[in-house]
């Protein structure tokens, strides 16, 4: 069981990248370096000085970046590949106590997949909030979301099952119900 929630954990951070890249790396590695989470063997370095102030300064500037529309549509999209890295580094960072090949593969299928997904998702509502002059509005709800669900998850880590198994739910209900919105729509 404990496994099965570590990889949770994993992939709900992973999630959280799509947002903010950085945020969860910082919010990771703060929570690390005063010991309220442990994370695999190898990834302590996540705490140390130099990737809090590193992790930070990109925070700060990822997040004032997508404050300018502009700019932050061209960040979104170039970030995507990092956001892959991201997932990967916060998934593998919490199941280190299996076979390697097992641990990796889950860590980029799932968390690469998973933050690439997200992030992909996120950039595409960007995309339209620009459009309709809601990007600082946007902005908002990303900071408040990659801040508060990292948090949520260390403080609760059952919280992670949830999200892992509410979101792709939550996905395929918007889905079916824009499908349904399209379908009545078109004239027969």
């Amino acid at each position: 069981m404990e496994i099965i929630l570590a990889i949770c954990i994993g992939l709900a951070l992973s999630a959280t990248v799509g947002f903010r890249i950085f945020t969860p790396l910082f919010i990771t590695g703060v929570f690390e370096r005063v010991d309220w989470i442990t994370v695999s063997e190898g990834f302590s370095w996540l705490g140390s000085t130099p990737a809090l102030v590193a992790f930070g300064a990109a925070t700060v500037f990822e997040i004032a970046v997508n404050y300018i529309p502009a700019v932050g549509s061209i960040m979104k999209v170039i970030a995507t590949p990092i956001a892959a890295i991201a997932g990967i580094l916060l998934t593998a960072s919490f199941i280190g106590d299996m076979n390697p090949l097992l641990e990796w593969s889950i860590a980029i299928i799932g968390g690469g997949g998973v933050a690439a997904a997200s992030h992909v998702a996120v950039t595409g509502v960007k995309g339209v909030s620009e459009t309709a002059l809601l990007s600082p509005a946007v902005a908002v709800v990303e900071d408040v979301t990659a801040t508060a669900v990292p948090i949520a998850i260390f403080l609760v880590p059952v919280l992670a099952i949830g999200f892992v198994v509410l979101i792709p739910l939550l996905i395929v209900i918007l889905y079916k119900k824009r499908t349904r919105r399209k379908k009545n729509r078109t004239p027969v």
